[in-house]
């Protein structure tokens, strides 16, 4: 029987469950007792599925927004590592639901954290919206079209708030930027930048890291199944595949089955202002062409460039081999281009069609005239509670995923293709086959119940 260490103490999954299941005598803590928030009877339950490494963050483990009342993870290990966490902050001893099925069962909780691989993303979303569940789910939302189009179709059938993991549409600097989205989407919005489409280039010269370690192993030997590890459960809808230590933990992102790479882990942080700074939440690129070397059918490798071109003619450029450091942000169609913050600058740079760039005390005032963007429901738990869309939810999450979705199978096909934005569809039947991916069963039934 395979052993694993835990705190300096050999461990099998046996003992794990048991430990786990000691600790997780159910004990709910007051609000009022733990932090002195408001009183439980106004406080929504949450519980986790999955505690890796994103389980620990503030937006999860740590959220004071709701009351934690249990989690689960298939790696017994985690869940016992959870169970400790969620006392250390704070929570008491919640549950240790064993299955994310029996935590769905649970008519206690009304918010279901998904905090998986995103190979789980589309058919826990989709069960959770069936079980009467509202949904925070880790980015990226989905990784396919068709996974993405049944999490819209169960979260509107079932009336649930959904949101996914990531803010800098709404609050935050976006990343190497510099600034806040806000801004940048008022430029956009003003006009100043012309009447014709926007190029926009998008890489590590404007701000932004595409993580490119994320790699795979090829070739790796198989290895026993950790006794606390239900690998059949944590596989899930991915194909079968032997139990190899790279497959697990953060290193899962460098596999097609289960992640692709940086591409997968930011994008959508990455893509989603962004295409809400463009004023695209409710299109699609029509083309997507790729340059890079070709890769391997398992293991995600690295990219040259994407190019997704809309119907309006919109280019928007992921330059990952740094050939486009230089490019602005965005260049207008009158030659006006939007760069990141100056080290000592007080927001965006702007540059006239004349090379010239604009003082900043001039920009500030610019960004003052313009319109402010349409208010956006950015608490979470307030929408839950009162019935309202929040401001990332299910339907412009679909389309920043679907960005992305489409450079990975153009990626991974290694050439350009097409794509409808209304029929959801490509005139390329291989790259049908991606875009809408059958799971193994039983989970594709759940996804399409």
């Amino acid at each position: 029987m395979r052993e694993t260490s835990v705190g300096g103490c050999a461990m099998t999954r046996r003992q794990a469950l048991k430990a786990a299941g000691a600790a997780a005598l159910f004990n709910i803590v007051p609000a009022k007792v733990l932090w002195g928030a408001e009183a439980p009877s106004n406080m929504l339950n949450r519980a986790l599925i999955g505690f890796g490494a994103i389980a620990h963050s503030g937006n999860h483990l740590a959220f004071k927004g709701s009351r934690l009342i249990g989690l689960c993870d298939p790696n017994a290990l985690h869940a016992a590592e959870g169970l400790r966490q969620a006392e250390n902050n704070g929570w008491g001893r919640v549950k240790d639901y064993g299955s994310f099925l029996k935590l769905l069962e649970d008519k206690d909780v009304d918010i279901v954290h998904i905090c998986t691989p995103p190979h789980w993303h589309g058919v826990m979303s989709v069960m959770a919206a069936n079980a009467g569940k509202d949904i925070w789910c880790e980015k990226p939302m989905t990784r396919t079209v068709g996974e993405g189009i049944e999490v819209m179709r169960a979260v509107a059938k079932n009336k649930r708030i959904f949101r996914i993991n990531t803010w800098f549409r709404f609050k935050d600097v976006f990343y190497g930027f510099g600034t806040e989205v806000k801004p940048i989407r008022q430029v956009v919005e003003s006009g100043l930048l012309g009447d014709g489409p926007l190029t926009c280039t998008f890489g590590a010269g404007q701000g932004f890291n595409w993580k490119f370690y994320w790699s795979g192993l090829v070739n790796e030997k198989p290895e026993p199944v950790p006794e606390t590890l239900d690998w059949d459960m944590w596989l899930g809808p991915a194909p079968w595949k032997p139990y190899t230590p790279c497959r697990v933990g953060t290193t899962f992102r460098g596999y097609w089955d289960y992640d692709s790479g940086g591409l997968g882990d930011m994008a959508q942080h990455y893509l989603d202002p962004l295409q809400y700074l463009l004023c695209k939440d409710e299109t699609s690129p029509v083309k997507v062409e790729y340059d890079g070397p070709k890769q391997h059918p398992e293991v995600v490798g690295r990219f040259n460039r994407f190019t997704l071109t809309y119907a309006d003619g919109m280019v928007v450029r992921l330059d990952g081999d740094e050939t486009l450091k230089g490019e602005p942000l965005l260049r207008g169609s009158n030659g006006i281009c939007v760069y990141p913050k100056a080290k000592d600058g007080k927001t965006m740079r702007i540059v006239g069609a004349d090379g010239v760039e604009w003082p900043q005390e001039k920009v500030l005032e610019f960004l003052a005239s313009c319109r402010e963007p349409a208010p956006q429901n950015t608490d979470f738990i307030e929408c839950c509670k009162e019935r309202k869309t929040f401001a990332l939810n299910e339907r412009n999450g679909f389309r920043s995923s679907t960005m992305f979705n489409l450079a990975i199978v153009s990626w991974r096909l290694g050439r350009d293709i097409d794509f409808d934005p209304v029929k959801l569809v490509s005139s390329d039947e291989e790259a049908n086959r991606l875009l809408y991916q059958h799971m193994r069963e039983p989970w594709e039934r759940h996804l399409k119940a």
